[in-house]
């Protein structure tokens, strides 16, 4: 037969039982091996009951006291009890120099006495007793990730001042460095609210008329990191400029921001939309002067693009690669039949072939090609050729040149690129 005895408004703190008629102590913490809460039980006295009815705070720093050895009972273990009740009197019986010579020699849950408004300055200097004058029965867990948070920045050596953290808290990363941030202005102190804007203002006129184009390499929805990069240093770069005060931290922070909206921004974004921001869409006339273009990877997979589509060229097969790239599916070719020519791209060593029929096979012979190959500097040097090619065919390519036809060479040429 088990009664509650006491138990406090939060539903959390350590209740107190009476089992078979003998006074214990209950309380959840952790998870057995099937993600089901724990609760642990060990036995108190009257005298021990009368303390935790009347004392908040001494009630709190049992429960902080007792956590780690929940903790060490794991999944499966027993709770020692035995270590558990020589916590009993010194921490609910026992004088404030007592208690807080204890609890300099044990492990003991700091966050859930932060959680319950102890003081944390007195906290650090090992004084516990007076620490909880402010403790409330209510729990604030986010003031206590606050206080990790802050421990985490002051471990490597990032000391924030109130601009910094009002920053942090604007873009909703002052508990976490790996949120996306986002802008959430009522997070912020309304006095310090201005200046917050200014350091946003700053970073938004370093990055006007920059964007972050869309990567169909890896994905329908990857951004070019290259662009990315280049946002973020002219941000950083102005930024501190501007705002010399700011710590790493917050500069970063506004950065990301800016990046991450220029990011969202691409990938909301029509393919077309997408091509015509980098000034690569496709002309009227040249497109009308093609009648098909046919597409395909590397697993066989093949496309057309008919000329009275009501996409471009460009837009589809960035598209096509988008939906096919792979680890494994690296190798895009456009071909026009009609011309006999075509590009064919391989995204694994940023390089390109250009092809075109010299003679076309009769039967008794086999097609004659020429095939010359670039190197290629990321997804931006890629939408130009393809665009080229699109436009103006395998003639439009020879301004882009140098073009390798000799294999060995190209190799050559590419290793060395690599190798820096």
């Amino acid at each position: 037969m088990r009664d509650i005895v006491f138990t406090r408004m939060s539903g959390w703190i350590p209740n107190v039982i009476r089992e078979d008629g003998e006074l214990q102590l209950m309380l959840g913490a952790g998870a057995d091996a099937n993600h089901e809460p724990r609760t642990f039980t060990f036995s108190i006295s009257e005298a021990h009951l009368a303390v935790i009815r009347e004392d908040l705070a001494r009630h709190l720093l049992l429960w902080s006291a007792v956590l780690p050895l929940c903790d060490a009972a794991g999944t499966r273990g027993r709770l020692d009890e035995n270590a558990a009740t020589a916590l009993l009197d010194t921490i609910l019986l026992g004088e404030p120099a007592d208690v807080d010579a204890l609890f300099r020699r044990i492990r003991w849950d700091r966050s859930r006495l932060i959680a319950h408004g102890a003081d944390i300055g007195l906290l650090e200097r090992g004084q516990v007793c007076a620490a909880m004058r402010t403790a409330t029965e209510t729990s604030n867990g986010k003031r206590a990730q606050e206080y990790h948070a802050d421990r985490r920045r002051a471990e490597r050596g990032a000391v924030l001042g109130p601009l910094d953290a009002a920053i942090l808290r604007f873009t909703g990363r002052y508990l976490h460095g790996a949120t996306v941030p986002r802008r959430i202005p009522d997070a912020v102190d309304p006095a310090l609210l201005p200046e917050v804007m200014r350091v946003i203002a700053t970073a938004e006129q370093a990055c006007a008329g920059m964007r972050i184009g869309r990567d169909p390499r890896r994905g329908s929805r990857a951004t070019d990191r290259r662009d990315w990069h280049r946002m973020e240093a002219a941000v950083e770069a102005a930024v501190r400029r501007a705002h010399p005060e700011l710590v790493d931290d917050a500069v970063r922070t506004v950065s990301f921001l800016m990046c991450s909206e220029a990011a969202a921004r691409s990938r909301n974004t029509p393919m077309e939309d997408d091509e015509d921001a980098v000034g690569l869409s496709v002309d009227v006339g040249g497109s009308a002067r093609k009648t098909v273009l046919s597409f395909t990877d590397d697993k066989g997979v093949e496309k057309k693009w008919l000329r009275d589509s009501p996409r471009s060229a460009a837009a589809e097969f960035w598209e096509f690669v988008a939906d096919r790239s792979a680890a494994d599916n690296e190798v895009f070719t456009i071909e026009d039949e009609e011309m006999g020519e075509g590009i064919q791209l391989h995204l694994y060593a940023d390089s390109i072939a250009r092809i075109t029929t010299l003679r076309k096979g009769d039967g008794r012979s086999d097609p004659q090609y020429r095939v010359e190959y670039r190197l290629v500097d990321g997804i931006g040097g890629y939408r130009n050729l393809v665009s080229a090619f699109v436009r103006g065919g395998y003639a439009a390519l020879e301004q882009h040149g140098p073009w390798m036809s000799d294999v060995a060479e190209f190799e050559r040429a590419r290793r060395r690129r690599n190798a820096q």
